[in-house]
């Protein structure tokens, strides 16, 4: 039987919150294994100067724990 855990992690780009979410996705599986998936739990937009500069997304990421 395998365990899960979710764990929470932010992540940005200037470009989309698609790149935002890849962008946490990619690190995510630099520090842990088993990567199952993630639930966006909220996006953001930074603003400066009435621009949109940053997109960023909040998200919750699983992964199965190696016996």
């Amino acid at each position: 039987m395998a365990v899960a855990r979710v764990t929470e992690i932010s992540a940005d780009s200037p470009t989309s919150f698609e790149e935002a979410i890849r962008h946490g996705i990619d690190r995510a599986n630099k520090t842990l294994r088993n990567v199952k998936g993630a639930w966006i739990k909220e996006q953001q937009v930074v603003v400066e100067e009435g621009n949109i500069v940053a997109f960023r997304v909040n998200m919750m990421v699983t992964f199965v724990l190696e016996d």
